[in-house]
């Protein structure tokens, strides 16, 4: 792996050298997301291998090429996971394009984020510099946490090479539960579990139909069973939905002609949006829909107006924004950290907002 970073290296030099831009890209199973691809293919599968693995210390090191279902592979072979459940969409995704996409799984609300799990990562910058951050255990950070920053950068500030992560152990007892409720109801009940000592890992409602995943001790599940009543998902029939929610293949999730499929982050206690037909995951806080592009305008309003933001998350028209504009302070942070990483603009270009 040495001799393909060396050659990722020059590479990166060059093309600071003629300004010339790179698209970092691993399985490609992410390059729907994001504003726009623009620049030469900088491909990461050459970094590919787990470098280190100590399950009694629950961390893992990988190169940023190693396929994603290797690297869970070699987790479940432990008894361990990557508990915030990261998407693959579709075979060859890689650890590098999850940390760089930042996109989490149904559990995402209850265990958090991807960059809640990077412990370090080595990363090259615009500069053709090889850079560590962070390491291999969880302690307090003073200054900047550059390794969590990259979670999410969709490769706009550098090259990761290498990631060290935090796993846990697979939950001993797994339990899914369907209720009946309408909207409001299904939000109302939600909340109010939220506050209760429920070991509740996942949710999802949709169209009538809340589906709860209890996840934890042997105990712990049971007795949330026996209080929360419902009907009680064979193991086989859950899985497969949580799985088809995780890898959008579920129904809902087909592309619909002249549509976007939006992404709406609110608060879990926001009520509902009528928006047409949403699909609510994380406790209420995530919304999906489908709408046309005349209506961005209105999902976005909807989305702040309540403390969130909306993202076109796939669709057909590339003439709107993908991420909700920044705030003029916001805009000015991210400017500069992407000067400070990559003064070049070699990165990326045009891939988190346009312009930069």
């Amino acid at each position: 792996m040495e001799t393909a970073l060396q050659t990722l290296i020059e590479r990166i030099r060059a093309a600071a050298a003629a300004a010339t831009p790179l698209r970092i890209r691993g399985g490609g199973t992410k390059d729907f997301y994001g504003q726009s691809l623009h620049g030469q293919v900088l491909d990461t599968r050459s970094l590919a291998g787990i470098s280190a693995y100590e399950p009694s210390e629950l961390v893992i090191t990988a190169g940023a090429g190693t396929p994603l279902v290797e690297l869970e592979a070699a987790l479940a072979a432990q008894g361990q996971c990557l508990p915030f459940e990261p998407p693959h969409f579709g075979p060859g995704a890689t650890v590098g394009g999850m940390v760089a996409a930042g996109l989490a799984g149904p559990a995402r609300a209850a265990v958090g984020n991807v960059r809640d799990y990077v412990l370090g990562l080595e990363l090259v910058n615009g500069r053709a510099e090889h850079l560590t951050f962070g390491g291999q255990v969880m302690k307090n950070v003073a200054g900047y946490d550059v390794s969590r920053l990259l979670a999410g950068s969709l490769g706009t500030l550098g090259l990761i090479t290498s990631v060290s992560l935090k796993v846990l152990p697979v939950p001993v007892a797994d339990a899914t539960l369907r209720f009946e409720f309408d909207e409001p109801t299904a939000l109302a009940r939600l909340n109010a579990w939220g506050g209760l000592p429920l070991p509740v890992n996942a949710s999802c409602w949709l169209a009538g139909v809340l589906h709860l995943r209890l996840r934890g001790a042997q105990a712990a599940v049971q007795a949330a069973c026996q209080r929360l009543g419902g009907e009680l998902l064979a193991p086989e029939s859950a899985q497969a939905f949580w799985q088809s929610l995780r890898e959008q293949t579920h129904p809902f999730f087909q592309p619909q002609a002249d549509f976007s499929l939006w992404r709406l982050a609110v608060p879990d206690t926001a009520v509902p949006l009528q928006l047409g037909p949403t699909l609510i995951e994380w406790g209420g806080a995530q919304r999906w829909l489908h709408a046309p592009s005349e209506q961005a305008k209105r999902l976005r309003h909807h989305a702040v107006s309540v403390g969130g933001h909306a993202t076109r998350f796939r669709g057909p028209d590339a003439a709107l924004d993908v991420f909700t504009p920044l705030s003029p302070a916001l805009d000015r942070i991210q400017r500069g950290l992407k000067q400070q990483f990559d003064p070049a603009g070699v990165f990326g270009h045009g891939r988190l907002y346009r312009g930069w």
